[in-house]
């Protein structure tokens, strides 16, 4: 069983996150906090192995509670679960240890297999090294891509659609979209047509067909 906290300021949005990963069957919640202070005793009392949290809570702000967590608990992942979209939030989330970074209209059927991808370390972090970098800089990771998104990357690269690839390997359109947002940061590229031009330059595929960059311009939830 995966121990999880969550903490969240709405009383619903925690009930509706708590439903969704009891379902699962394999995850248990070991503690439900509606603001930071009662997070932090809570991290405290049950040591999960992952915290799942949003970014606005009362007494102590999400992003505080990250930093504090990964201090005092380094061992205990965290995911930030926000309504905000915001890049610099999200790069701000990143570089303090989140392990992850989701938006508030994930599919709450997906949660739970984003949490355990989270654990398996498929999702990416942000190195030191990748902080030290410019915001703007198009530089690799350096982060081995997974079996999976290899496949990803494959099917990207035949040109197929979110919708294609997702019938293809029997997947939901939100799950291929979580797996091409760490295609495109461990590949330090912003859309498929970067990443099937690194894919090609760097041998990762066999062929890239011609695509137009303004058709393939949008942002890593593409």
């Amino acid at each position: 069983m995966l121990k999880v906290c969550i903490a969240d300021d709405h009383a619903l949005i925690l009930d509706a996150v708590r439903a969704a990963l009891l379902q699962a069957g394999d995850i248990e919640v070991v503690g439900a906090a509606h603001s930071g202070r009662e997070l932090l005793e809570l991290v405290q009392q049950h040591t999960p192995e992952l915290v799942l949290l949003d970014n606005r809570m009362p007494d102590v702000n999400g992003l505080t509670c990250l930093r504090t967590i990964k201090q005092r608990w380094p061992q205990v992942r965290v995911v930030m679960l926000s309504a905000s979209e915001d890049p610099k939030q999200i790069a701000e989330a990143l570089d303090a240890g989140a392990s992850a970074y989701i938006g508030k209209r994930i599919n709450p059927d997906d949660l739970a297999s984003t949490l355990r991808q989270v654990v398996a370390g498929v999702v990416y972090q942000r190195s030191v090294d990748d902080a030290e970098e410019p915001a703007s800089a198009a530089a690799a990771s350096g982060e081995p891509l997974t079996g999976r998104e290899r496949t990803m990357l494959e099917a990207i690269a035949r040109g197929l659609s979110t919708k294609a690839i997702s019938r293809e390997l029997w997947i939901s359109e939100k799950t291929v979209k979580f797996h091409l947002t760490n295609i495109y940061r461990k590949l330090g590229v912003h859309n498929r047509t970067g990443a099937m031009r690194y894919a090609f330059d760097h041998g990762l595929v066999s062929s890239v067909p011609e695509l137009d960059d303004n058709a393939n311009s949008a942002a890593v939830s593409a």
